[in-house]
């Protein structure tokens, strides 16, 4: 690891949990579950895809729907029954429950990436986790995982009360761990939310681009370091 962060800073899911992968396997088992004849599991799938897009799209509904995943998850389906003519409500409901379900089982740490929070643990290096999320859900997931051994600041926006990129999450970070921008290091893999404010307040900014997509053109920064996973920060 490169010499210097007096503190290190985590987003949780796509950084040191894989909330991506296995995603689409879910969505189809569940499909498969529920066919019913008119349609196949992988004409439900579409729908269902091309609503999750529509969803995700609109800041209002993402943030409502990141609030209440389970919730998310049914109107999405709802809709997308709809788009294939379809209106009972019953088992479109068992549908997305049943797709959560195999979701939240499948969501595993990136591999490296326990043992990167090992290592930095190790070196006496203190940690803050920054989440945005659900609560419930995203206690869970610190829960499930024993997150909570590694950081001295767990930051999650249900329960704080607002959620990346507002400035007062990353400051409150800091006091708590009693540490000066200039000697932090805030890692993420989402560009707008995880890098954006941290690079602004003077945080030394560590982008997670598994995909090797590249900072957007039309950017208002370039991180300081761009990294496909948290392993390599060893």
């Amino acid at each position: 690891m490169i010499d210097g962060p007096h503190a290190i800073f985590f987003d949780m899911d796509g950084t040191i949990l894989d909330w991506q992968s296995g995603m689409e396997q879910s969505w189809r088992a569940a499909c498969e579950t529920h066919r019913d004849g008119a349609h196949t599991p992988e004409q439900v799938h579409d729908a269902i895809r091309a609503r999750r897009g529509w969803f995700w799209a609109d800041p209002d509904r993402a943030y409502r729907g990141r609030m209440g995943l389970h919730g998310a998850s049914r109107e999405i389906v709802r809709l997308a029954f709809s788009d294939l003519g379809r209106d009972d409500i019953t088992v479109a409901h068992s549908l997305a429950d049943d797709y959560r379900s195999l979701r939240d089982a499948a969501i595993a740490p990136y591999p490296g990436a326990i043992e990167t929070l090992d290592a930095i643990r190790a070196r006496g290096i203190p940690m803050a986790l920054i989440t945005n999320g659900e609560a419930r859900n995203q206690r869970r997931s610190v829960q499930k995982h024993a997150l909570e051994r590694y950081f001295d600041c767990i930051v999650i926006e249900g329960e704080f009360g607002c959620g990346k990129p507002d400035e007062r999450v990353f400051r409150h970070a800091l006091q708590a761990l009693g540490c000066a921008p200039a000697h932090t290091w805030m890692v993420g893999d989402n560009f707008d939310a995880d890098i954006v404010t941290p690079h602004r307040l003077g945080m030394h900014t560590v982008w997670v681009d598994a995909s090797g997509a590249d900072v957007p053109p039309d950017a208002p920064l370039r991180p300081h370091r761009i990294i496909a996973s948290i392993a390599e920060l060893l």
